[in-house]
């Protein structure tokens, strides 16, 4: 977890992160390269249905970031996962992509999404 201390920088991506995770219902920190961050795309997106717009959730792509490694830093600090995709429903850490899976398998997937 060095590059969020030693940057110096840890106020600007804590705002960073947090601001982000404010903005949507939904937010997802992805690298779009990573199959997993794709799947999760994808079962969310299969949640949503046919009233799906971009609108229902933000994705930040940190692979094309400078600081990439400090916001993943960060997160494992806020989800106990550096790992990506880092998931948020209501401003809360979901985790990852089988996290994701076990909850649509659930069905309290549907019931997150429904508490806009």
């Amino acid at each position: 977890m060095g590059n969020l201390f030693k940057s110096g920088r840890s106020s600007e991506i804590e705002n960073f992160v947090q601001e982000q995770i404010k903005s949507a219902h939904v937010v997802m920190f992805v690298k779009k390269t990573c199959p997993y961050c794709s799947d999760a795309i994808d079962i969310l997106r299969s949640q949503y249905g046919p009233n799906f717009t971009e609108n229902d959730m933000h994705v930040i792509d940190i692979a094309k970031r400078p600081d990439h490694e400090a916001i993943q830093d960060y997160l494992c600090k806020i989800t106990g996962a550096r790992t990506v995709p880092r998931i948020f429903i209501g401003q809360t850490s979901i985790g990852g992509c089988s996290d994701l899976d076990k909850l649509k398998k659930t069905g309290a997937l549907a019931e997150l999404l429904q508490q806009k």
